[in-house]
């Protein structure tokens, strides 16, 4: 358990938590959420100790242990894979290199025999004669082989790196295990594996997530960062959502007698409940759930950019056919006689083992890259507008304020200040904001700023490279419901499961062997279908 009593944090400009008492207790999955700038990670770091609050403290029980996952990539180059997981355990990896200290030394003493007895006891109480296949098999369910576990971390790409940084978090046990982000990084596979583990988890764990739908799989809370307070609410991500829009409504239908918004928050939890039984989680926090009361639930201020794409026209029989398309970089294959036809109304998800097979297909269908052979074409009723996962090419003369930047993408009639002004409000850049230079824009921002261009083309193909990059989670909703909504066609990639399964209606997996192609299919049912599982795999052996 740990607890956090009077905690605030002052900056010179501002109080980012104000008084704050919260107990975080074991069997429970806490996600951490609040708008950009709210403090999340800030508060992940109070409790780690590595940040010292204004007031108040944070305290675990006694021998209680606590693990973060590193951010640091490159903080274990000399290490081996196994030997950074087990140093996830501290005390246990210190006793490790002190038995092998005793036991190297010539000139072994008595004294270095009674230590040595010591030490090996510890060890045994710590279960370190299992760290090892332990730590391995956990680096196996994160898709990490035997063969690659006594190899340096320096030899490792970015994409394994991360992985085994995270089970050197998961590693031993911990009491309170802090994760910011886990998910980033991790291929599909991998974040199904993390999910379970967590299910599993018997302690405290406390995420900082943007994935809607690992929110919703692993978490029993929310803590909500929100007015300079941290407040917990039963629940997973949808429920505290819908129950916050709910609250919202409730208190702006100031006509309502108590007895009709009681029955309404009944029927919601209710319903709620209905549809989450599957949930472990859900279905072991029922009675909870129905004790919550009016009292419990209370509005959020979030505020929700508005997104909404429409097409100045249809489109026609033919979108895009691509025949026989490869492309190698630096000596290595990327996309090999790539080969798919899409129709109109087609809203589909590239997955791949290898993000840059679906950006270097983009790049080439947006014509940034000149394929080694093969075509595509569009269809002549078409019309294209392009996000590219890297955004800095967009943003090339850094002193345009943001009004003037998206001035260029304007038409005629939509030249006007007030017009734009108006347009940027709603994607949440307000009063002053609009005159900021794209300079000093934050990732998330310059993302806002390229949906409104892509807003203003009115294309009626949307093409977009893992778009929810940098996005917060209130951004990430209005992008899904607006492409939900959007009557034109897509192609995307993206690692965030619930977008891609709201979303596409077809789902086309990328690879240096071709592709498996699945129409009409929702993203679960590709994920779930073993023969289409055994085509993926054929594509990678």
């Amino acid at each position: 358990m740990i607890t956090v009593t009077n905690v605030s944090l002052q900056f010179s400009d501002r109080k980012l938590f104000d008084d704050v008492n919260i107990k975080f207790i074991p069997g429970n999955c806490y996600g951490l959420i609040g708008a950009n700038g709210a403090g999340k990670s800030t508060f992940l770091k109070i409790l780690a100790g590595e940040i010292q609050p204004s007031t108040g403290n944070v305290s675990m029980g006694p021998d209680e242990r606590l693990t973060t996952l590193s951010q640091n990539h490159y903080g274990f180059e000399d290490s081996t894979v196994l030997e950074t997981v087990i140093m996830g355990h501290k005390r246990l990896y210190e006793i490790m290199k002190e038995k092998d200290a005793v036991y190297m030394k010539e000139d072994f003493t008595d004294a270095d025999g009674i230590l040595a007895a010591e030490l090996e006891g510890e060890f045994a109480e710590l279960d370190g004669w299992e760290a090892e296949p332990q730590a391995a098999v956990m680096l196996q369910g994160l898709g990490i082989t035997d063969d690659m576990q006594d190899k340096k971390m320096s030899e490792l790409t970015e994409g394994f790196k991360v992985k085994v940084l995270l089970a050197q978090a998961l590693f031993g046990k911990p009491d309170v295990l802090l994760l910011d982000e886990p998910t980033n990084g991790l291929d599909t596979q991998s974040i199904e594996w993390l999910e379970e583990f967590l299910i599993d988890f018997p302690n405290t764990v406390i995420v900082v997530s943007h994935d809607r739908h690992f929110l919703n799989k692993v978490c029993t809370h929310m803590a909500d960062v929100d007015f300079s307070k941290i407040k917990l609410y039963v629940g997973n991500y949808d429920f505290w959502l819908e129950s916050s829009q709910l609250a919202s409504k409730l208190l702006g239908n100031v006509n309502a007698k108590k007895e009709e918004q009681i029955k309404e928050l009944q029927a919601f939890i209710a319903r709620f409940s209905a549809n989450a039984s599957k949930s472990k989680q859900a279905t072991s926090r029922k009675k909870m759930l129905e004790k919550i009361t009016l009292d419990d639930i209370q509005p959020s201020s979030r505020r929700y950019p508005f997104v909404g794409f429409t097409p100045d026209r249809d489109i026609g029989n033919d979108l895009l056919r691509v025949e026989n398309l490869s492309k190698s970089i630096d000596g290595k294959k990327i996309l090999d006689n790539i080969t798919f036809t899409l129709n109109k109304d087609d809203k589909v998800a590239f997955t791949s083992k290898n993000d840059i097979a679906i950006t270097v297909l983009f790049k080439i269908l947006m014509g940034e890259m000149e394929p080694d052979s093969g075509t595509f074409k569009w269809g002549v009723t078409t019309s294209q507008s392009y996000l590219p996962k890297d955004t800095t090419d967009e943003f090339t003369n850094e002193k345009l304020t943001v009004v003037d930047w998206l001035r260029q993408f304007a038409a005629a009639e939509e030249n006007d200040n007030t017009f734009l002004r108006s347009f940027l409000g709603r994607m949440l850049f307000s009063g002053e904001d609009v005159l900021k230079e794209v300079s000093v824009l934050s990732g998330g921002e310059k993302v806002r700023c390229m949906l409104s261009k892509m807003m203003l083309s009115k294309s009626n193909v949307l093409v977009m490279d893992d778009p929810t990059n940098h996005l917060d989670l209130e951004s990430i909703t209005a992008l899904n419901d607006g492409l939900i909504a959007f009557k034109g066609s897509i192609l995307f990639g993206s690692h965030d499961h619930q977008f891609i399964q709201t979303i596409a209606n077809r789902i086309i997996e990328i690879s240096p062997n071709g592709v498996v192609d699945r129409a009409e299919t929702t993203y679960d049912d590709f994920l779930d279908n073993k023969s289409v599982k055994e085509q993926v795999a054929s594509l990678y052996n």
